[in-house]
């Protein structure tokens, strides 16, 4: 799991404002509110409409990031969120879809593979110069 150096003190049951959350795990104000906006945080609304979240979101927002970073879509990650941050919820679900994602970029790797295999055959085709040191051949894939 990512760890984050929360700078940010806050007492754990005070809910946070936008932007010390966004201090807290390093995440725009703006990405934040596309989180919301996606339904993969939820905030609390002051009587003037400010937002406010609980101290459970920074590491919501951590976990959400670092699934980013993994490659899925906010509507990948939103229902894998309960089974992740809630062992109770977790079924066989969570793992189906993340190594469903995973064979998905395998395949796509294998397929950029075979296009870079192709487009090595026509630079040298054309060129007659090999593929630049360290490139796989055209025939080692």
């Amino acid at each position: 799991m990512v760890e984050v150096d929360i700078n940010v003190k806050f007492k754990s049951d005070e809910l946070l404002t936008i932007g010390q959350l966004a201090d807290a795990t390093a995440v725009s104000t703006r990405s934040i509110r596309y989180y919301e906006e996606q339904g993969l945080v939820v905030s609390h609304r002051t009587p003037s409409g400010h937002r406010r979240f609980a101290p459970e979101c920074v590491e919501r927002i951590v976990l959400i990031q670092h699934l980013f970073a993994a490659g899925l879509t906010s509507a990948t990650i939103e229902p894998l969120l309960p089974c992740m941050l809630d062992e109770s919820q977790r079924t066989a679900f969570l793992m189906d879809e993340l190594r469903r994602h995973r064979d998905r970029l395998n395949h796509e790797i294998r397929q950029q593979l075979e296009t870079v295999r192709v487009l090595d055959e026509v630079i040298t085709e054309y060129d007659g110069n090999p593929a630049p040191p360290g490139s796989p051949s055209p025939g080692s894939r």
